[in-house]
């Protein structure tokens, strides 16, 4: 036993409090066999150290958390060293679909096999209809109930085309219901490639849940307190969410830099990558996106996507220079209020 010795008096014992959000390996000493004591590892995120000990996440199955009276030994370990492999296989239709897994919508309805979606107006991504599929309707009365939907919610209705995926001859019955366009891509990228990308990772911090520092740069944070909560509720939700932060340089300074990533199966979804003004130009989003990757990887995953406005000029650069490719277009089509008058 190591007898209540605090870790930081433990030679083998190279972390701290100071290292949760890094990617560690520790041991830990588990039930004595035959009298003997038995020691277990676990690499992983050290997601929590506290009074009541340390949580580890590891590449799969539940976090580890044990007293830290119990730790043996631990230190800080380069990110997953991920493989070069494929993009996977995955149609437009496919991608939006996990897309919005990605991004659950706080208020979810079905109307045939299109999926209404409201949050407050928290982002278009997560109030608008996906419109894949048959609607069950005639195109004119399912139109007339998704504007009907939305402006039960005090929300514009928002439309997603996708083509292939939505009804041929929905794009022309929007022109004619007055709807305007706007055309967004996705982007997609190996990870294998992506996780090669961080220059210090050692400064990036991985957490399941964004703190107030995190909310503090994300740009669509509002002073509305319903859109917040929408807000917190939609970028915490997905299969397997994870926030990056790179701390400022003291313990009350705002973070230099932040990023979202949401695993599921062989995808992951990167979103919210943002720089604070006086940081740019530091390979700081690079890094952020690098590491993010490495997690990705690390669950099983093999290929990145993003969706990114297409008039969104800066972003569309940076993502170029990450090595990220179009996958395809879609647009979402605003209906006018005499379109579902």
């Amino acid at each position: 036993m190591t007898g209540g010795i605090p870790a930081t008096d433990r030679p083998e014992v190279r972390i701290d409090r100071s290292d949760v959000g890094r990617r560690v390996s520790v041991r830990r000493l588990s039930e004595p066999v035959g009298g003997r004591p038995v020691f277990r590892d676990v690499i992983g995120v050290l997601e929590s150290w506290n009074d009541h000990g340390l949580t580890v996440v590891p590449r799969s199955g539940d976090p580890v958390g044990f007293p830290e009276d119990l730790l043996v030994a631990g230190r800080t370990v380069p990110p997953f060293p991920a493989r070069r492999t494929p993009l996977p296989e995955a149609t437009p239709v496919e991608l939006q679909r996990i897309a919005a897994a990605g991004w659950p919508a706080v208020e979810q309805e079905a109307l045939g096999e299109w999926t209404l979606r409201a949050s407050a107006g928290f982002t278009r991504r997560a109030n608008s209809v996906q419109a894949l599929g048959d609607p069950g309707l005639p195109l004119p009365d399912a139109l007339e109930r998704v504007g009907a939907w939305y402006a039960a919610r005090g929300l514009p209705a928002y439309v997603e085309v996708v083509d292939p995926g939505s009804p041929p001859e929905l794009a022309a019955e929007l022109g004619r219901a007055g709807a305007a366009l706007a055309a967004t891509e996705v982007r997609v990228a190996p990870l294998g490639e992506l996780a090669r990308l961080a220059r210090e990772p050692q400064a990036v911090r991985l957490a399941r849940t964004a703190d107030s520092g995190w909310m503090s740069l994300y740009r669509r944070v509002t002073a509305d307190p319903a859109v917040e909560r929408a807000a917190r509720q939609v970028i915490h939700g997905g299969p397997s969410v994870w926030f990056a932060t790179v701390p400022g340089p003291g313990p009350d300074a705002p973070p230099l830099a932040i990023g979202r990533l949401a695993v599921d199966g062989d995808w992951a979804c990167f979103s919210a990558i943002e720089v604070a003004p006086d940081a740019r130009r530091r390979g700081l989003a690079t890094t952020v996106t690098g590491v993010l990757a490495a997690r990705a990887a690390e669950e099983g995953a093999r290929g990145g996507y993003l969706q990114v406005e297409a008039d969104n000029h800066g972003a569309l650069a940076l993502y170029d220079r990450l090595g990220f490719a179009t996958s395809h277009t879609y647009h979402y089509a605003r209906l006018s209020p005499r379109g579902h008058s």
